[in-house]
Order: structure tokens, then sequence, then C-alpha cells
């Protein structure tokens, strides 16, 4: 090669010194990440991130983020066109989770937050809101909610615009993959059918 920039194709075989140069194999980790870890693959104050908690021996990037004190499903991969499809806004990828507040909310609110509230400088597109139940000894109440933007730190935002605070946010599904048994700080492989189905929902959400 004399040039910069030549692309090659995959199929293509690419030598440096007479060694062949091996493709690195593609893998997603699912993740049920624990409250208290960034999700980042480094942090500038010394604090745990999700790559730390996964033994691979290729570099993983987060498939989008949960906030530091947000638990749940994360994907985690080496694959960034996967990654591209999964975190640009405009592919609206649903994300659901399980979410605890302070106070017995209303139905009129739950409705509120269906259509969509105003969040500072924005008004929050309709959510999948669904009431699991209200504990009036503990004044709590606990919530499905179902959104796609995922903009920082929404879901808590949209309950804090109608005077709630959340308590606990804990996410149980993105796209068409479910966070299932693991327990906290525990992560698998995803099966190779599992990563075939993804990829099938997001190039039909893709369309």
């Amino acid at each position: 090669m004399t040039e910069f920039g030549i692309k090659a194709d995959p199929e293509d075989e690419i030598k440096v010194d007479g060694r062949t140069l091996k493709k690195e194999e593609k893998v997603v980790y699912l993740l049920n990440k624990p409250k208290n870890v960034i999700s980042a693959v480094s942090d500038d104050r010394g604090r745990k991130t999700v790559t730390d908690l996964i033994a691979c021996q290729y570099r993983l990037f987060p498939l989008g983020r949960l906030d530091f004190d947000s638990s749940g499903l994360l994907l985690l991969s080496n694959d960034g066109e996967l990654m591209q499809k999964l975190i640009h806004p405009k592919f609206e990828i649903k994300k659901t989770y399980e979410v605890t507040i302070d106070g017995l909310i209303r139905t009129e609110e739950i409705e509120r937050l269906q259509k969509g509230v105003v969040i500072e400088d924005y008004i929050s597109a309709p959510a999948q809101v669904k009431l699991l139940r209200r504990n009036e000894n503990r004044y709590t109440s606990f919530l499905e909610v179902t959104i796609h933007e995922g903009k920082n730190r929404e879901i808590r935002k949209m309950f804090a615009s109608i005077g709630y605070t959340v308590t606990r946010l804990h996410r149980i599904k993105e796209a068409n993959i479910e966070l299932g048994s693991l327990k906290s700080g525990e992560y698998r492989l995803l099966k190779p059918y599992e990563v075939k189905k993804l990829k099938q929902y997001l190039n039909n959400t893709n369309r």
C-alpha cells in the first residue's frame, strides 16, 4: 500500500510483515449492571466501570448507557455497527424499566406520562406506563415504563415533572432482549440466535 485511506473488503486477506491479520470475532454480552457502576470503559475518578465486570479478550463498549444510580440490562459489544443502530435516537429503540417512586400515583398522572410531559426545554415522547401496584403502608408506587428516547435521566425527570421522586430504576428489556434471571453483576454471552434476532429487529426498526 502506497497511499493512505485504502479500504479493504470483508473477504480480503490483510498481511503485515508477512503475517496475516485475524479478524476479531464480534461478540455481544448481556450484563445486569449494579447500581454505582459507570456505563463506560474508563472513569477519570477511578470508579468501577461496566467493562471491569466482564472478563473478555476483546475491547468491549457499552451499547448505550445506564445512569450511575440505575441498574439492569446493559448490552456490551465490540461490534461498532450494532452499537450505532442501538444508540442512535432516530431508530427509536424501545427500552423497558421497572420504576419505584415515592408516593401513590393517580390514574390521571399516569395518563399525562403516556401523552408526554414538559421536561426543561422539551416535551417527552409518549411513554407506555403500566401501574403494577401501590403500597399504601410504604407510600410507594411500582410501575413499568417503556420509552424510546433515552435522553439523560429522562424517566427520573418525567416523574419529577409531576411531583414524584424515583427511588429505583431497573431496566429489564431493550429491543427484543430481556434481562431474564441474571443477578446483579452477572453477565452472559448472547447466543448466536439471539444476536441474529436482535439484528433482525434492528433492521426492521431501521427501515
